[in-house]
């Protein structure tokens, strides 16, 4: 056997074992996974371990982790479980194995900064991961978007919103969104409009399942916000050009202080309560709206029977 065929065997040999030696890794996490229960084990935690172990497949385990993030923050929510404490951790060790896993940044920066039930009320967390996804794909106008969504919703920090935005909108590729709401921010006006737009923009800009239903919710709630605010100042003006509070509704539109009165999103009409409080009527099934219930009132855990 000449020097080449020796060379172009033992490669082959290498690649061999450490293929084997990948999967058998890969299976050994895999085996550690299955046998936790509720998923509240984090396998291994240290990313330059893991990169060691990888034998090079550091991509591969990536998308594992990637993927037990997923499952893990899907298990969570299903089990209505307000502890979340491994999302952040498993989105940490899926992007330093591969910085360019987009996704995750994204997933991550929606769901972690939420409040339970639906998140895992770790703002600060998603912040420092929107930040490192930019540091490692700063020509991606998505991560911009995150990172000013994330100072305008969680923070309303409107200086730091409107710099995320603007250098979004700077990028060659970019939402034709990024520079109105860096505008916006900057003025801090329009508030009901500019939340829509970030929702459009949270809608369009990604492909999950779970983070289009998250945003067409919230875009069904700042309906019913901007519905019941129109109404309760409709019913203002009202008291003060009459001297008293209507006794329904329907006073407002025969008076003419306002033109018709809106549904709420399942057609039924708003309702009028003492003291010229409006509320819909059956909250529990619009999620995220911050108008329009009851004194009191406290939203159902996700799956939660009435």
């Amino acid at each position: 056997m000449n020097t080449t065929r020796k060379t172009t065997a033992a490669a082959f040999a290498l690649l061999c074992v450490s293929f084997v030696g990948a999967i058998a890794t890969l299976r050994a996490i895999d085996h550690l996974s299955k046998k936790t229960e509720s998923q509240q084990t984090l396998y291994i935690r240290s990313p330059k371990l893991l990169k060691r172990l990888s034998l090079g497949y550091t991509g591969l385990l990536a998308d594992i982790y990637w993927t037990r993030a997923v499952q893990y923050f899907g298990y969570q929510h299903y089990q209505q479980s307000n502890d979340f404490h491994l999302l952040a951790p498993l989105l940490q060790i899926a992007t330093q194995l591969d910085p360019n896993l987009t996704p995750a940044y994204q997933f991550g920066s929606n769901f972690l900064a939420q409040k339970p039930p639906n998140g895992a009320g770790e703002p600060d967390a998603a912040l420092e991961l929107a930040r490192y996804g930019i540091e490692k794909n700063p020509d991606q106008w998505r991560l911009y978007y995150n990172l000013g969504f994330l100072y305008y919703t969680e923070f309303k920090d409107y200086a730091n919103a409107a710099d995320a935005f603007a250098r979004g909108s700077q990028l060659p590729i970019h939402n034709e969104f990024m520079p109105i709401l860096a505008a916006r921010m900057a003025q801090h006006a329009g508030e009901f409009e500019t939340a829509r737009m970030l929702w459009i923009t949270t809608f369009q800009s990604t492909k999950d399942e779970q983070i289009h239903r998250n945003a067409l919710d919230h875009l069904t709630a700042l309906r019913v916000d901007e519905d019941v605010t129109m109404i309760e100042d409709a019913v203002m003006k009202y008291r003060a050009a009459k001297g008293h509070l209507p006794s329904s509704l329907a006073e407002l539109e025969i008076s003419g202080v306002i033109r018709s009165l809106p549904a709420d999103p399942a057609g039924l009409p708003y309702e009028l309560h003492p003291g010229g409080r409006v509320e819909v009527h059956d909250p529990d099934n619009i999620p995220y709206i911050t108008k329009g219930f009851p004194p009191g009132y406290q939203p159902p855990k996700p799956g939660s029977k009435k």
